[in-house]
């Protein structure tokens, strides 16, 4: 991903930050018959290696797994993302020479991936996986509010995949190049939007692209 200097986010506790707020990922190989991609949920395991590990499962069916890979493997987070448009930019009034452009958060984590079978490291994977999302519900569900032996048939149906991180890169583009008075339009813009993601990013502008 290319990153300049303006938008380039190096902090790893950032970088986790966003990732855990993603959520959902694409996770890509490259193979000798192409490029592969499945969106996943990921946990992240900030305890193992200098930039943490993923844990995650695949359905069996799945040929990503089956087919060896080229290299690393990527994990893409996508944070809130919107269209700007030239017209909210001061400048536009002053000179003209503006363009359309687009402002997102995206991390792309990077490592070699083991894929597992093991039932019982594939359960502990399933488990905290579920206890993640599960867990600020009043009424959370467990995987051992299932029948064991129903349990025991999904795990059949799935390949654990691990992959510790040995590469982490942000962006935030969120009009950081842009002077105040640009910046100040693109807020106004944005908060008069429909996309619930556009008064995100409204805000993130507006703070300077932190979150």
């Amino acid at each position: 991903m290319y990153t300049p200097p303006a938008f380039r986010e190096d902090d790893s506790a950032a970088l986790h930050a966003l990732m855990r707020a993603a959520r959902l990922c694409n996770f890509v190989t490259a193979t000798a018959e192409g490029p592969m991609a499945t969106p996943l949920p990921l946990f992240l395991d900030e305890s193992e290696g200098a930039f943490g590990t993923l844990y995650g499962h695949i359905a069996r069916p799945n040929p990503q797994w089956q087919v060896p890979v080229l290299g690393e493997a990527m994990a893409i987070f996508m944070g809130p993302d919107a269209y700007v448009t030239p017209s909210w930019y001061a400048a536009k009034r002053e000179h003209g020479k503006v363009v359309p452009t687009w402002n997102y958060i995206a991390v792309q984590a990077s490592g070699p991936v083991e894929f597992f079978e093991d039932p019982e490291r594939l359960r502990a994977a399933v488990t905290r996986l579920t206890n993640l999302y599960e867990r600020p519900r009043i009424e959370a569900w467990a995987v051992s509010d299932a029948p064991e032996s129903f349990i025991a048939a999904q795990l059949r149906g799935i390949v654990g995949l691990r992959m510790p991180i040995t590469r982490l890169v942000g962006k935030r583009k969120m009009s950081q190049n842009r002077s105040a008075e640009d910046r100040s339009g693109v807020v106004a813009g944005l908060r008069q939007g429909e996309r619930a993601s556009d008064h995100v990013v409204a805000e993130l502008v507006a703070e300077g692209g932190v979150a």
